[in-house]
């Protein structure tokens, strides 16, 4: 799950329940009812201003916002829920420099492995759902469902008042789609973003999926472009290099091929705190945002568009499309580095599918795990499986 670029906190989203103002028979009210009532009544005219604001929103393509169920609470003992759960507020304080990096000791990189493989099995079990006809909403229940079956929190779940369990963005939307009752329809191509919080740490992955199988051309180039990008900045990362020379591959990458690259969300550090420093800027940039080291996880998450990179933000203030409502694609992995190398936490397992940019990437055919001599080992040998 990216994080804006910039340093602004992301803005909770509003309850949705609408408060209906009722005369009481007692003349006084004491402080505290007043104070209730009136708290109330902001929040259900806030509720009415934002329903009335998306009726009258401009959207950049077909994608419109749906119904949404219920937000979902995790109430069972034995799941470790992060900081925010109940109130939807991180209580981590941010490292003030950003070239400041947590380097894990070898416990934290055991439990963030567990953490990152459970968010592998249920990205891949949610990817096994996408078809046609099935709604982004009921991707989300699969998603919480399996999170919780492997004694994980759902970490989108309240992350700064986010409704759902992972984040589905379709077609034109960049990134933080939020699941709901539209359909998906043959030809639409999805990122599905998932998250999972496990014994105090997170697991963070994005991956695309073609709904129905087939898509245009346009939107294969489109995507195996963005995968390429993605390997290939990947492919860089071993101690001592610099963490802002990731963005100048990828955005080379990409605009020789005729798309480009959002600048408003990046990557970032994980671990027992879900963003944290670094930040990975996927365009080029000089930012002192630090040098690589062993023990250091981030994801590398790069958003690529057919058309403009600029950005739509929908007045749910968490949906991002792209602005001339053509196709954009992701992908993303949670990533450590070792002595020799680089391990994708959240690599592909026996029963992860294959993707046709996997097997055509210009960059690395077959399974991407890192670049380490065990990882590549094990990729050459799951895809032997597979082909």
């Amino acid at each position: 799950m990216s994080q804006p670029s910039s340093s602004v906190t992301l803005t909770s989203k509003t309850s949705s329940a609408l408060f209906m103002n009722k005369k009481n028979k007692n003349k006084k009210r004491n402080k505290d009812s007043s104070s209730s009532s009136s708290s109330s009544s902001k929040k259900g005219f806030a509720s009415s201003l934002r329903a009335l604001q998306m009726d009258a929103f401009q959207y950049a393509g077909s994608i419109k916002p749906g119904q949404q169920s219920p937000q979902k609470v995790v109430l069972e003992e034995n799941i470790m829920r992060p900081d925010y759960a109940d109130d939807g507020k991180p209580k981590a304080k941010p490292q003030m420099l950003p070239w400041i990096i947590e380097v894990k000791k070898e416990a934290e990189i055991q439990k963030m492995r567990a953490a990152g493989r459970v968010a592998r099995e249920v990205l891949d079990i949610a990817g096994r759902a996408v078809a046609p006809g099935i709604t982004t909403d009921e991707i989300d229940n699969i998603v919480h469902r399996e999170s919780l079956l492997r004694g994980a929190y759902p970490s989108p779940l309240n992350y700064h008042g986010f409704p759902k369990s992972c984040c589905t963005s379709v077609n034109e939307v960049i990134c933080h789609g939020i699941p709901d009752d539209r359909k998906l329809v043959e030809g639409d191509i999805i990122n599905l973003d998932i998250t999972c919080y496990l014994d105090g740490y997170h697991g963070d992955c994005s991956e695309m999926f073609v709904v129905g199988g087939e898509t245009d051309d346009e939107s294969k180039k489109l995507l195996q472009a963005t995968y390429d990008c993605w390997v290939k900045a990947m492919e860089f990362v071993e101690p001592g290099k610099d963490y802002k020379d990731i963005g100048a591959i990828i955005e080379d990458h990409v605009t020789e091929r005729g798309f480009t690259t959002v600048k408003n969300f990046c990557g970032h550090g994980i671990g027992s705190v879900f963003h944290t420093n670094p930040n990975i800027f996927h365009y080029r940039n000089s930012e002192p945002n630090g040098q690589m080291a062993p023990g250091h996880t981030f994801t590398i998450e790069p958003m690529i568009c057919q058309g403009t990179s600029q950005v739509l933000s929908w007045p749910d203030q968490w949906t991002a499309t792209t602005r001339d409502g053509k196709r954009t694609a992701q992908f993303e992995h949670t990533l450590l580095i070792t002595r020799d190398g680089v391990e994708a936490l959240t690599g592909k397992i026996e029963t992860s599918p294959i993707q046709f940019w996997e097997k055509e990437s210009e960059v690395h055919q077959g399974l991407w795990l890192g670049t380490t001599p065990a990882a590549r080992e094990r990729a050459a040998s799951l895809s032997a499986q597979k082909s």
